[in-house]
Order: structure tokens, then sequence, then C-alpha cells
């Protein structure tokens, strides 16, 4: 006996038996519980409830029947597992919001998409909708295989005949072992029209089905974010489409409101109402005052009430951004196709479905034949009967049995078993002529569905039209036009699109600290004001360049070492006015050393714009815009330097502009742009002003006629003088006096072409910043000092100038009149017109330029 027990002990190595074990329970789930067969679409559970319901006679056109016979049913034939499972997979095949083209006809409460569940089984009906019947026609003419059922009491179908391609029209989900199955809903016409357009062209590619099958169709609409992850999807057979709520933005006295009439996919609405208002709560989404839903049967509808000061696209493109009013389908086309799970793409899913179809058609018509040929048997018998009834009537009457009988008739007519059966079961009210008519008008429509059913199994083309003929029934009772708007556009939510546009104010320090805050932190004040602290700048550090932008435009960054760098003024952090900023390192990756010199804002980069460079060494050049458009992270170089030459400024303009160039030591030089000839972006240009040994350009800017020149000293020194003063020049001369620079007021710092109706702020290099009305500054010839702008303190001078658009307000409390800055600048005025003789340059300096300005270095 021991012996015994030993010879049934195997040695297995535990490793060889949890992965074979493990793999057999894996292929189980997989096969059998989660995903789809390629063929029905359908999952085992989803195909025992719809035939169980069709063998318990629930058609569309029969009464309802509680929920809970049709689990008992399910659960007690086909599908031994929990009786939740087989009810929330009814439920879900009865609801509107889950599949495109509902399978179960529901009658109670099924749920709602506020994620409401469903009444107890006990208290729903339900019977099969009419579109699913269309899954079961033809079950019963051994159109599929059966299989028995886990008792092997019963039989169930391995697969339906699935009339129309269920796997697309409705979809599925599905989570495996190691696998899952994300296949979204499809518009049933549109699939249909791609069977029919693969049965006239097998040879059609996923992309030309792209024409017939246009995108998913998802029963709750909404819209559809480009075409790009629907191609992939189709081609491949994994991608990933953006679906995003339908909304209207309505104006209601003078306010705002955003109303939603569709939201994405699977998205449950109460949880979205619940996030928007949690959001709102949080203050990460600002401008909602009121947040209400009035969906009811009539569709739907969330009500988002706005304050009057707010964007209402900026709140819902936020919306979009952090709810799920926009959110992903993740396609994973994973379906079962002979007993293996295969991802598919469009193409091949609706090629199996066709050959399923080929296989559905064909059996069909065999069994009908056979139909046929056995009821034409039987009709011959008949006919044979009916030429000698006599002699039959007799036969029968002699015989003692109906055995004899039967054995009789097929001896002497040559009949088969049936056949003879049949005589013997024939009434006497056959023997009527009208009956013998019938008879063989019967038997002759016999014989030509006979032929009829025979050129169909030997001709595939005519299954081909058949398939073709019965879907396009099915379309024209079934179908509906597509819910789910495709759009074409942007595939996702930009940050800029969460950004109202504004004007801001964008600093930035010596040392390299940038920030970005509104203009209106800025009051106007009047000259000689003492300013407001406009940045916080640690020792040794103070603000070089500071302009006003918009939100959404470029800003393209140039450094002194030639290169060019690009980011959108969002991407500036906005911070607070005296704070210190942002290390620009942070932001691009300027080189050690490297410092920004000028900044340009774009919104388009035109093909008819080009940039205006200038270099300390008075060196110019002008390139296209355009051949900037293509920044790399890295930076690109935009202009090649000489040695001991950095870049101090650059321009937008159209090419045939007026520019001006100041000098430190008080030189100017006006001259056309035409001057200077279009180069390339490496290009190093050529000369624009002749400067002295101890002199360096320090600005430049464009000409406007009706405009003044603005010229501001280390000092605090300024003054307007009209553009008219500047007499056009050769470009390379050595120019002339723009202001009289002495010890008092310093050297030139910056040269800007103003206008009146302008404001202009001056920052200090210990960070102090004033803003004040260009009216407030003084008209002036060119031969003066200036007058006090800004009153600096020891050790501290002009470091940067910039215009901006003129202040709404001005306000009287914040303009401190200092006494002080206005007797200088009335001390000041004593010098007008002094030393007039040094300031004329020599008239053969004006108009010389040197002949190697014209090389260029490329």
């Amino acid at each position: 006996m021991a012996d015994q027990n030993n010879s049934q002990i195997k040695d297995r190595d535990i490793g060889v038996e949890m992965r074979e074990s493990f793999m057999d329970y894996a292929m189980s789930i997989i096969v059998s519980r989660a995903l789809p067969d390629v063929r029905d679409g359908l999952k085992p559970v989803h195909r025992r409830i719809l035939y169980a319901m069709s063998e318990l006679g629930m058609a569309p056109d029969k009464p309802y029947k509680k929920s809970a016979r049709i689990v008992g049913e399910v659960i007690g034939k086909y599908h031994p597992h929990g009786d939740s499972a087989v009810y929330e997979t009814m439920v879900r095949m009865a609801q509107d919001f889950s599949l495109r083209y509902m399978l179960v006809d529901g009658h109670g409460n099924f749920g709602s998409i506020d994620g409401d569940m469903a009444a107890a089984m006990r208290y729903t009906e339900a019977r099969l909708s009419k579109i699913a019947m269309e899954m079961l026609r033809d079950i019963n003419k051994d159109t599929i295989d059966f299989q028995p059922n886990y008792d092997g009491e019963e039989h169930e179908p391995i697969v339906l005949p699935a009339r129309y391609p269920n796997l697309l029209v409705n979809g599925v989900g599905g989570i495996a072992v190691g696998m899952a199955t994300n296949i979204p809903p499809h518009n049933l016409g549109e699939v249909i029209d791609g069977v029919q357009a693969m049965i006239k062209n097998p040879e059609i590619t996923s992309l030309e089905l792209m024409d017939y099958i246009h995108g998913p169709d998802f029963p709750t609409a909404g819209y559809i974010l480009g075409r790009s992850g629907i191609r992939q999807a189709y081609q491949t057979g994994r991608g990933s489409v953006t679906m995003r709520a339908k909304t209207t933005i309505e104006e209601v006295n003078n306010k705002a409101r955003i109303i939603v009439h569709e939201i994405p996919y699977q998205v449950n609405k109460a949880r979205l109402v619940e996030k928007i208002a949690e959001l709102v709560r949080d203050k990460r989404i600002e401008g909602i005052t009121d947040l209400r839903d009035e969906s009811d049967r009539s569709g739907m509808r969330i009500v988002i009430e706005l304050r009057r000061d707010v964007n209402p696209n900026v709140v819902l493109n936020n919306l979009y951004k952090h709810t799920s009013m926009q959110s992903n389908f993740g396609i994973n086309m994973l379906a079962i196709v002979n007993n293996e799970p295969k991802i598919l793409n469009l193409r091949e899913v609706l090629y199996h479905y066709l050959q399923h179809q080929i296989v559905v058609i064909r059996r069909r018509t065999e069994f009908e034949l056979r139909k046929a040929e056995a009821r034409a048997h039987i009709l011959e018998g008949l006919r044979i009967a009916l030429d000698h009834i006599d002699e039959i009537i007799a036969l029968i009457r002699a015989s003692a049995t109906t055995e004899a009988a039967r054995e009789s008739l097929i001896n002497r007519f040559e009949l088969s078993h049936d056949q003879a059966q049949a005589i013997l079961d024939m009434r006497l009210q056959r023997l009527t002529g009208l009956e013998r008519e019938k008879i063989e008008n019967e038997y002759n429509e016999l014989l030509a569905k006979i032929t009829e059913f025979k050129e169909i199994l030997a001709n595939e083309h005519l299954v081909l039209q058949i398939i073709s003929d019965e879907l396009q029934e099915i379309k024209d009772r079934f179908a509906d036009e597509r819910r789910t708007e495709i759009t074409v556009g942007e595939e996702s939510i930009l940050d800029e699109d969460l950004i109202p546009r504004e004007d801001v104010i964008v600093t930035i320090t010596h040392t390299g600290y940038i920030k970005r805050l509104p203009v209106s932190t800025y009051r106007s004040q009047r000259r000689g004001g003492r300013g407001v602290v406009g940045m916080d700048t640690k020792d040794q550090d103070f603000v070089e360049h500071l302009f006003v932008s918009n939100t959404h435009n470029y800003l393209m960054f140039f450094t002194d070492k030639g290169k060019v760098y690009r980011l959108k003024a969002y991407e500036i952090p906005e911070l607070g006015r005296t704070a210190r900023g942002t290390p620009i390192i942070n932001l691009i990756q300027i080189e050690q050393g490297e410092t920004v010199n000028a900044v340009i804002e774009v919104e388009e980069f035109e093909s008819d714009k080009y940039l205006f460079f200038a270099t300390k060494q008075g060196v110019v050049k002008k390139t296209p815009l355009e051949d900037y458009i293509n920044i790399r992270k890295g930076g690109l170089i935009a202009i090649h330097l000489r040695e001991d030459d950095s870049l101090i400024e650059v321009k937008l303009t159209d090419g045939k502009q007026e520019m001006i160039m100041g000098t430190a030591q008080g030189m100017s030089i006006h001259f056309s742009e035409d001057d200077v000839r279009s180069m390339g972006r490496s290009a190093t240009g050529v000369k624009g002003i002749t400067l002295d040994s101890d002199d360096m350009v320090i600005g430049m800017d464009v000409i406007d006629p009706d405009q003044e020149v603005l010229i501001v000293t280390a000092n605090g020194y300024g003054k307007r003088t009209p553009v008219a003063d500047y007499r056009i020049q050769t470009r390379g001369g050595k120019g002339i006096k723009t202001i009289n620079v002495t010890e008092k007021n310093g050297p030139v710092v910056s040269l800007k072409v103003v206008k009146s109706e302008e404001d202009l702020m001056i920052i200090t290099t210990s960070g102090t910043l004033i803003r004040m009305s260009m009216e407030g500054v003084s008209t002036m010839g060119r031969y003066t000092q200036g007058v006090k702008l800004i009153h600096t303190r020891d050790n501290d001078s002009v470091a940067t100038v910039c215009r901006t658009d003129k202040s709404e307000e001005n306000d009287e409390e914040d303009g401190e009149f200092d006494n002080e800055a206005n007797i200088a600048g009335a001390d000041d005025m004593s010098d007008i017109d002094t030393d007039t003789e040094e300031n004329v340059t020599d008239q053969t300096d004006m108009d010389t330029s040197s002949e190697e300005s014209e090389e260029e270095s490329e």
C-alpha cells in the first residue's frame, strides 16, 4: 500500500508549477471573462445574458419580465458567478449613457449619469432591445457552434451571429491578467459603411477606412480634439483621444455664465460638479460665483455663474485643465482571435468580423439548403402518390399494419422511408385539385431556392453581397446621426490658454533675476518724485532691463554674446513688487558670464519684419525676423561679434525705418535703414557710427517724425528734443551732438524715441523706480544738459529707462514734489546755450563712412 502511494507522488519544481498554474488561470480569465471575442464584440457574461433572455422569449414585442428572473436564469444555467456581477452587467447594457446602442430595454430605475445605483433586481424589469435581436438573428439556423455549459446539462453559444460589428459599435472595456482592452463605441452607420467599403475593396487600409469611420462616437456626445490620436489607434491598435465637454457661454445681466450641455464619456456628472466646487473653494479657479446642476429629462445643463470682471474663456480653459470636463480615452483594441488575445488595428477588426459573417451566411445557407432539399424530397413522394392514388389506396387497405403498408409503398414505388411515411400521414383533403396545385407550386419554388442556395455556396461574391445588403437593412433601421463632434485644432490645453491676455511689466537685473508683474503696480507720479521701490535687489545688483509686454507674446532675449533665447511672457513667474525675481538661468540656458542686453517681444514671426542690431562698437546689422522662428532651447546665434564687442540693442522693424544711435559721450547719428542691406543670421554687420576711442554706443531706436528723442543721463538728468533737430546722415559717420555731457549730469545711459502721450519709467541701480508722465520732461535743444528727472542718492545712478502707456491714474498724493530736485532742474537752465562752439561737431566727420564698414562677415 505504501509503495502504491509513493508511486503516485511526483517530484516537481515549485517554480515550474506556479508558472504553469498561473498561466492556466490567466488564460482562463483572458478568454473566459475579461476580453471580448472579435466576432461579436461580447464577453462571455454579456453573451450569456442575451442568450438566456432569448431563450426566455423576452423579445421586444413581449412584456417585460423581472430582472431577478433573468439573473437567476443566467447564473443557474450558464454563468456560475455572483448575481451582482450579472445584474450590474445587464444594467450597463440598459443605460443610454454607457452603450451607444442599448442591448437591453430596461423598465425601472437603471441608474443615472450621476453615479446613482440601479434599483434592486427585484424591482426592475427588462427585455431585449430591437437591435439586440440582430445579434441573435438566425442563431437557430446552425450559424454558430454551441458548447456544453458548466455542468454539462445545457448548451450555450460560443459566439453570437452578430449581424452588425458590435465590437466597434458599442465598444468594450476590460482588465485581464497582464493586459487590458478599451475599445470606444462608434456610430453604427459609419461602421457599416466601413464594412461595405472593405467588401468592395478587400485591400483597403486602416487609413482609407477613416474616410468612412471618422472616429469614436460616444453616447454622451461631447467633442474629440483632433484626429492624430484616432489615426494612431486605427493604424496600430493603440492610441489616445482627448474628449471635451460641450459648453456655451451666455451673457445674462452683463455677467457671463458657462453652460455645460454634454460631458465626456464615462465621466460622473455629480463628481464633476463636486470637483468644480472644490476647486473654487480652494481658490484654484477664480471668478466662479455660483454653480448649480439644472439637468432634467430634457437634457443636461450645468450652470457656472461668473464674476463680471473675469474672462469666461480663461475660466473655461481652467475647467478643462483641472477637471474631467476634458479627459483622455486610451484606446487599446485588444480582442480574442482564435482563442488568443491580439492587438488589432481598424482593418483587422473589420476583417475578422467579415470572415465571421461569411461563415454565418454560408452555414445559414447550408442549413436552409438542407431544409429545402428535405422538403422537396417529401413533395416528390406526395406527387408520386397523387399520380397513383387509386393503387396506393388499395395497397394501404390490403396491408395488415402501418409498417406493412410503409414497406409495400417503399417496394412498389421506390420511395424512401420519409416519403412513405408522408404518404401515410397525408390527409384525404390533399386529394383535391387545388391541393395538388399547391404541392406543385411549392415544389417548383423549392427547386428554385435550392438552385439559388447552391449558387450562393459556390460563389463568394454572392455571400458578400448578402452581407452588404443585410447590413444596409440594419443601417436603414437603426443608424442615427453622429453625436460626438470631431474638432480640428489643438489636442491639449496649452498653458497660455489658461492665462488671460494682459499687459505686464518684465524686469531683469544686472545679475540675472527676472520677474513679471501687472502694469497697474506702478501709479503715475510727478517729475522729481522720490518714486517707489520696484524691486528688492541684493548688494551690488541693479535693474538693467524694464519693459512692457503681453502675457501671450514671445520674448526674444538677446545676450551680449550675440545669442538669442525665447520664452512666452507667461512663462516668467509673476512676483510681488518688492520681490527680487527668479534667476533667468532657471528659465533660459544662458552660459556662464552671458548677460541679457536686449529683449524683443513679438506676437508672430512675420516674413516682412526685420531685426535691427547695434553693438557697443557701433556695428549694425539687419536680418529677417523669420530667420529666428526655430530657436532651440539652448539658444541660437543671432549675430557674429568681433573681438571686444558686445550686443547692446535690438529693434523690430519693417526694413524701411529710420534709425538713431546714441553714445555715452553725447553723440548721435540718424540714418536710413535702407543703408543697411539684409544679412544672414550669423553675419557680423557693417559700421553704423564712428566712435572716439573713449566712447561707446549706449542705445539705438527707431525714428518717428512725430515723436521726440529722450536722453537720460546717469545722474538722473534728462530732456526731450524734437526729431527734426536730428538731420538724416549717411551711415558710418561720427554724427552730431545730442546732449552736453558734463560732470553734473554724467554720461548718457539711455536714448529713446518717445511721444508725449506716454509715461516714463526710470529705475536706478539701487532698485528705486519712478513713473511719470512724459509731458513732465522738458523739451530742449540738442546742446543742453537737461533737467532733473529723478533724485539720485549717493553712489546711486540711473540704470535703465522704459516708456509705457499712459497711466489712467495720476495720484497727486503719491507724487512728492521735491523742492531740491526742482531747484537743481532750474539751475540746469542756466547752462542752456553755453559752450556752443564746443558742441559743434566737425562738418567733415558728419557724413563720412568707413570703407571697411561695407564688409560683411558671414
